[in-house]
């Protein structure tokens, strides 16, 4: 007896769910410059290794006789595949199925509590979320015929929840997301979004207009540049949907498995001897002067491997992945053509970049050019203390190795939350570093105020304590004193902390697993 009937019968059910949600759907999905979800996780992973669960999920009709007149495939399609040969769990919603709205059924394939969620979870692998629904809408109360507790259904954030801790997770909006998809996409360690096409926020234009009274578009409430330019929602924006694809295979290489793992290593053609001797230059004598720190950081890492993270957002620091000698660090440098100086956009954005590497056992290394947090009524406003704080508390928790260089300014609390006080403190400065509780230009007008004001001529007073304070503030002192651990040739610092990274490696091996963090953030 054979079972060819039910067989072709599954085959053509695969078919019809391959086909989303019809023909005229998925060419109106083409002409808005938009993949299905079918093209966009082909595109994504390696080709030919995506295992599809739940294919066959959806709602069916039937004739009179028993037989399948007609199938609507379930909005959602997740399964398994690789990226650069490493397995992932990637999900998103069809939005050319009722745009990619909820489904009614007893288990979830995605979404929050979904399939893919505990699939990644139990497995330990990466997760992809590609976001493009719209959530829950007032029409499942005449389905249902009452309306469902917030938070209180079967199918909460508590697996999202509990994958921050466990493996990384990327959201990608790929449309507009709202409700729950809009929570969703933020529970992830880095999140992108793609320009002109796609929004996020936590209700639409016309929950919005009704609330306040006043028009706005999706795009001024929720694109790229309100959350990723204004509001660091989301870390990173794509120009269209293949670069959206290409950063997430891009991020996920800097990326462990999971917490269990180091990340991963890659074979390194650039010499880890080598010396650029543009480095020697690279800091003007004024301290006024702005450089290009990228410039400097792409002369010390490994070559072409930097992955710069929150890019528009926060623009006083800058956050990035790269590898020293094929080993992944997160680098945190001070950008000194926005001043260096730390606001509270800059502060969130260093304390959970710090946070993310922690997590994934990233070693840290910081290019110092910082003359302090900022200052000021707005500064105030902004919490900016609450803020700073709450980076200092996060770095004296941290399990990486943190490598500290100073190439210019260090200064006040700012300055402080570059250091490693919670393990060896290893602080490489260069001969152009300065350090300090204030910088001396303002320190001592504070601290010699009345000695200042009492002189003949206050001014000149000033210049002389400065100038008097200056010769004793020479890094090489404090070099002698071993209160800073090596003054080095900025020509040095890539063999330096290759050599060091190489060392720390076998250690890191031992202290891996979930970061748990005790105490209350300030």
């Amino acid at each position: 007896m054979s079972w060819k009937a039910e067989i072709e019968e599954l085959h053509r059910r695969r078919s019809l769910a391959e086909q989303c949600g019809g023909q005229d759907a998925v060419a109106r999905h083409h002409a808005a410059g938009k993949l299905t979800v079918r093209e966009r996780i082909a595109q994504l992973l390696d080709r030919g290794t995506f295992q599809e669960v739940g294919k066959l999920a959806g709602r069916a009709t039937y004739d009179e006789t028993g037989r399948l007149a007609g199938f609507v495939p379930h909005p959602y399609v997740a399964g398994i595949g690789k990226i650069d040969g490493r397995p992932v769990a990637v999900g998103g919603e069809d939005y050319t199925i009722r745009g990619g709205s909820g489904y009614g059924g007893s288990r979830r394939k995605g979404g929050q509590g979904g399939f893919i969620e505990d699939l990644a979870f139990l497995y330990r692998i990466p997760l992809v979320n590609l976001v493009d629904g719209a959530g829950g809408s007032v029409e499942s109360i005449e389905h249902r015929g009452y309306t469902t507790f917030p938070g209180a259904g079967p199918d909460g954030f508590e697996r999202s929840v509990a994958l921050m801790g466990a493996v990384p997770v990327v959201s990608a909006v790929m449309g507009t997301a709202a409700g729950g998809p809009s929570g969703r996409a933020i529970l992830a360690h880095w999140t992108v979004m793609v320009k002109n096409s796609s929004q996020i926020f936590a209700a639409g234009p016309p929950v919005v207009e009704r609330a306040h009274g006043k028009p706005v578009t999706k795009e001024e409430l929720g694109g790229a540049r309100m959350a990723v330019d204004t509001a660091g929602t989301i870390d990173n924006a794509a120009d269209d949907e293949q670069d959206c694809l290409r950063q997430i295979r891009r991020f996920l290489s800097y990326m462990p498995a999971n917490v269990w793992e180091l990340p991963p290593e890659t074979a390194c053609e650039d010499p880890v001897d080598r010396c650029e001797d543009a480095l020697a230059g690279i800091i003007p004598r004024s301290a006024r002067q702005p450089y290009d720190m990228r410039k400097l950081i792409a002369m010390v890492v490994d070559r072409n491997s930097v992955f710069e993270i929150q890019p528009t957002f926060g623009r006083a620091v800058i956050t990035c992945l790269a590898r020293l000698a094929g080993k992944v660090v997160g680098v945190v440098a001070y950008n000194p053509r926005h001043g260096g100086v730390v606001d509270a956009k800059a502060a969130r954005k260093q304390t959970h970049f710090t946070e993310l590497c922690d997590c994934f056992n990233i070693p840290l290394v910081f290019f110092v050019d910082v003359p302090g947090f900022q200052i000021g009524i707005e500064s105030e406003a902004a919490a900016m203390m609450r803020i700073g704080m709450q980076g200092r508390f996060v770095n004296m928790q941290l399990t990486v190795p943190v490598y500290t260089v100073v190439v210019r300014k260090c200064y006040g609390m700012a300055g402080g939350s570059t250091v490693d006080r919670a393990g060896l403190n290893l602080k490489i400065a260069w001969p152009s570093a300065e350090w300090g509780s204030l910088p001396l230009e303002g320190g001592v007008k504070a601290a010699y105020r009345r000695e200042i004001a009492a002189a003949p001529d206050p001014a000149a007073r000033e210049r002389e304590i400065e100038e008097d304070l200056r010769s004793r503030t020479s890094p090489f002192r404090t070099a002698e004193a071993f209160a800073v651990e090596d003054l080095i040739d900025p020509r040095e610092t890539r063999p330096y902390l290759c050599r060091f990274l190489e060392a720390a490696w076998p250690g890191m091996k031992t202290r891996v697993g979930p970061k748990l963090k005790a105490g209350v953030r300030p």
